[in-house]
């Protein structure tokens, strides 16, 4: 979508301008990693308007092949107006006018599938199976088990809000299910699922993923790796990471208005998808974030998702490639815009180098992934 941020603090009745920019949660991650320089393919629909092209130029400039995206002649470009406030404030707002867009009209008809299994990760959101019925049948096929296709990463993202008379929450808790790298906040399953009892517990109810990542706010974040997948985060996709790890196809959960039930307090669905066994898992491996002099929280579970999957692209070892996480997060937390460039490798590459200590004592403010400020602010290994 075109996303329209304010030029001021201040309620959307009381605001006189916004700037114009570019929100969403898959092209966010795609910016974030072709800016980081990874080759990478954005695969949606927008309007054939003028917000179409912006959408299309400004995800280019970054980098991102866009060939693959469709222009839809008799539906809109979606947008949407935000205060600058954090979401999680009662103050934050948030316009969205996205209802008959072109991205909601995608399904499994709409979009070039061969396009889209063409990489070594495939990324996906849970916004996207909220669109409508046909983007929800898009991502059940992209996530269904199958030979030869590229990595599944999956992003919980949940919005109540988006499912109309439902919450989504059984929906996601399939899509989870079905994916190889997972992304969710603790509060996310808490508030979807009812699972309480930390990142364990998390695990617990999703054993089948290769990785788990539970983002843990400002405190940081666990990662759960299956044995099988482990090796592979040593090397760039070795065949234990790059595989499917007999993820069972679950039964459809109902459309979007349908997958309204939640998940207990003690972790117990409704049918038609059952809890599984919980099977024995290793301890995580936690990695505390950086403080950061938070600017605005919007976009940064985009940048932290697009940080991590950097460093499962690059084979860095687990505890980098969640600190790679938290530092592209930190680039986002410190700019207003939904989404910022991520800083240079160089940067990264010294700074997830550094021993526990000066991790722990490193504190990222606005302009820190400017080269210049980076070696005033970010102290050596």
């Amino acid at each position: 979508m075109v996303t329209f941020v304010p030029t001021r603090p201040g309620r959307l009745a009381d605001v006189p301008s916004f700037d114009r920019a570019i929100g969403g949660a898959e092209s966010n991650v795609a910016c974030a990693l072709a800016a980081a320089g990874h080759a990478v393919r954005w695969v949606s629909r927008v309007g054939a308007d003028g917000f179409g092209d912006h959408l299309l130029e400004t995800i280019a400039s970054y980098g991102v092949d866009v060939s693959a995206v469709g222009q839809d002649p008799a539906r809109p470009t979606g947008v949407y107006f935000r205060t600058a406030g954090d979401r999680a404030t009662d103050a934050h707002e948030v316009a969205y006018y996205r209802a008959g867009s072109a991205a909601s009209a995608m399904s499994a008809a709409t979009v070039d599938l061969a396009a889209v299994r063409a990489g070594r990760i495939l990324h996906l959101s849970g916004i996207t199976a909220a669109l409508s019925d046909g983007c929800l049948g898009l991502l059940r096929e992209l996530t269904a088990p199958a030979g030869g296709e590229p990595l599944v990463s999956f992003d919980v993202n949940h919005r109540a809000g988006l499912w109309g008379s439902g919450d989504g929450s059984q929906i996601l808790l399939e899509l989870a299910r079905r994916a190889d790298v997972v992304f969710v906040g603790e509060d996310e399953a808490e508030q979807a699922w009812g699972v309480t009892g930390g990142p364990s517990a998390v695990r617990d109810l999703l054993p089948e993923p290769a990785v788990l990542v539970v983002k843990q706010a400002a405190k940081g974040a666990t990662a759960f790796v299956s044995p099988a997948a482990r090796r592979g985060l040593a090397a760039p996709f070795p065949a234990p990471l790059k595989g499917r790890y007999d993820r069972p196809s679950f039964p459809a959960a109902g459309s979007r208005a349908a997958g309204a039930a939640r998940v207990g307090a003690g972790g117990t669905l409704p049918a038609p998808v059952s809890v599984p066994t919980p099977r024995p898992h290793p301890t995580g491996t936690f990695e505390p974030a950086p403080a950061v002099d938070v600017v605005a929280t919007v976009g940064a579970g985009d940048a932290f998702a697009a940080g991590f999957l950097s460093g499962l692209l690059r084979g860095l070892p687990l505890p980098r490639t969640l600190r790679l996480g938290h530092l592209f997060a930190a680039a986002a937390l410190t700019t207003p815009a939904d989404l910022a460039p991520p800083p240079a490798r160089d940067t990264t590459d010294r700074l997830t180098a550094l021993d526990a200590d000066a991790w722990g004592r490193l504190r990222l403010g606005p302009g820190w992934t400017e080269a210049d400020a980076a070696e005033e602010e970010v102290p050596s290994p």
